[in-house]
């Protein structure tokens, strides 16, 4: 069965709904500690066009930002920067916000900064403190601005901006850099974030009009490292060409769930590649009633059985926060790597 979801249905309804001994009782395997790091910039300076006027926004004028950055490390020390907040990308992105956008007001312009570091980083919590450096005022000999401080879960983003799962942002780090593929990508919420993260990324999908528009999307934001294909993944078919044996350091797949694809799924990782896999469980099914079918849920412990040929990692069902004020739901959430040759099995920290 498979189902993405919000969309429609997608397979057939099985004959019987689910018996008390199919729904066993949850296994969770807790992830290991994490540490809260603050990653600072320090007066980033760049021209942007800000200014309740048009003459003033009519040319770029000086502005500066610094930035605190709360983000969860590993409980170890570590020594690669995909555990933590690459600096020099945020200051890359946000001299490339300042140069695009055109606001009549600096909160506005902060308001965009924030969704961007939110949606694109594994940020937890934000300090803003944007400025005019040379405001238009001759009685003035300083700076003006705001600051502003944000946690991840109280930013609302604009509709248009889709957020990564809270899940994908906090074991981002447990991916090895290389090739991934997002399976039942959608509008590619987790392909952009994972390319912007500088992931080679493949997204895969059926329908062609998200892709389309995903592919749009990488273009305007100069992403050269995601690529779009269309596949129908729920086809009869022994042959299954978008998933190449030993390909990819890491499959991902969120809020889709079509049983049939485990084996291909597992076939298509590198060894030592991850999967990350996160959808609803039948808890969700039975307090909210969503996807609108049962079968469209994992049961109980399910998640680890398609995928026992593979070393969990880290392992959750229950009921988890969404992020960017969705509601919770009950979901299955797994982290599993491919065993590799005796004596190389490597993971992330």
């Amino acid at each position: 069965m498979g189902v993405k979801a919000g969309e429609g249905d997608k397979a057939d309804i099985l004959d019987a709904p689910p018996s008390s001994d199919w729904l066993t009782g949850p296994l969770p395997i807790p992830d290991n500690g994490r540490m809260t790091n603050k990653i600072v910039i320090e007066r980033l300076e760049f021209q942007g066009r800000c200014g309740v006027t048009p003459e003033e926004r009519r040319r770029p004028q000086p502005l500066a930002v610094d930035l605190e950055l709360d983000c969860a490390g590993p409980a170890v020390p570590s020594d690669d920067i995909t555990d933590t907040i690459d600096y020099a990308r945020v200051a890359e992105r946000v001299v490339e916000l300042g140069a695009k956008e055109e606001c009549a007001l600096l909160e506005t312009f902060a308001e965009k900064l924030l969704t961007v570091l939110f949606t694109e980083f594994p940020v937890e919590r934000a300090g803003i403190w944007l400025r005019k450096l040379a405001p238009p005022l001759t009685q003035m000999a300083g700076s003006v601005g705001i600051k502003v401080e944000r946690a991840r879960l109280a930013h609302h983003a604009p509709s248009s901006d889709q957020p990564p799962s809270r899940f994908v942002v906090q074991q981002l780090h447990r991916l090895p850099k290389g090739r991934v593929l997002d399976v039942a990508c959608g509008s590619g919420r987790h392909a952009l974030y994972l390319a912007g993260h500088g992931f080679d990324v493949e997204a895969i999908d059926r329908d062609a009009e998200s892709l389309a528009s995903l592919a749009a999307t990488a273009k305007q934001r100069h992403l050269q490292n995601l690529r779009v294909k269309q596949v129908d993944l729920e086809r009869t078919t022994d042959e299954r060409p978008e998933f190449p044996a030993n390909t990819y350091d890491a499959v991902v797949v969120c809020f889709y769930l079509h049983r049939p694809l485990f084996p291909w799924l597992i076939e298509a990782l590198k060894p030592n590649g991850v999967l990350l896999y996160e959808t609803f469980t039948i808890d969700n099914y039975f307090r909210y009633r969503h996807p609108r079918r049962w079968e469209f849920c994992l049961a109980h412990n399910e998640l680890l059985r398609l995928t026992s040929a593979l070393r969990v990692l880290s392992y959750d069902e229950g009921e988890h926060e969404a992020g960017q004020g969705r509601e919770p739901a009950f979901t299955a959430q797994l982290i599993a790597q491919k065993p590799g040759p005796v004596g190389q099995l490597h993971e992330s920290p």
